[in-house]
């Protein structure tokens, strides 16, 4: 069973969603604080993220943040965290998250969201890292994208051993058990012979 030293969560930067949103993000971060895993997230201050990692703060825990300049720049990075990198891109954040992560997980967000997490996948299947990642469905909220995983599956788009690559709970506890016993699909799986 795998131990998480580190989890990089992935979610939506909106304050206009719904607040149910919001306690998710809130119980997430105080979930991983109180299970004594750290969070690392695009160190924002705003919505989702911004809920996340002030509860994980106000229970204990670590939080690593990773900022675009130009997003530091808006004000909009967090000042209360254990450690906030000010990198140089997008893309320069995504590869220091994954390298400060031992998994990861997308909560509800918009497209930045989709993005980090189909990226973080798009390498476990070609063999660049081996951690475990999923997806918090709650509400339902990525019933079509797992849908559109199922309906690429069955058009031969996505190979069998990756169609399960994405591990998802409908509850913060459920997804992280789902991710301690993960497996990895071996980065050869993905080219057809």
């Amino acid at each position: 069973m795998k131990q998480f030293r580190r989890i990089a969560v992935y979610c939506g930067s909106s304050n206009q969603v719904d607040p149910r949103y919001f306690e998710l993000a809130r119980g997430v971060g105080r979930h991983l604080a109180e299970s004594g895993v750290g969070v690392v997230y695009g160190g924002g201050r705003v919505g989702l993220m911004g809920a996340m990692a002030d509860a994980a703060i106000d229970a204990g825990g670590q939080v690593i943040g990773v900022i675009p300049e130009r997003l530091q720049a808006l004000e909009v990075g967090h000042a209360g965290l254990d450690e906030l990198y000010v990198v140089d891109s997008m893309p320069a954040r995504k590869a220091m998250m994954i390298y400060l992560s031992d998994a990861y997980i997308a909560l509800p967000g918009g497209f930045g969201t989709l993005e980090e997490i189909v990226e973080v996948a798009t390498l476990a299947m070609l063999g660049y890292h081996h951690k475990p990642l999923g997806l918090l469905n709650a509400f339902g909220y990525f019933d079509h994208l797992l849908g559109w995983i199922e309906h690429a599956a069955e058009e031969k788009f996505v190979r069998p051993p990756h169609r399960t690559l994405l591990q998802t709970a409908p509850d913060i506890a459920g997804l992280i058990e789902k991710l301690r016993v993960a497996e990895t699909a071996a980065p050869e799986t993905w080219v057809g012979r």
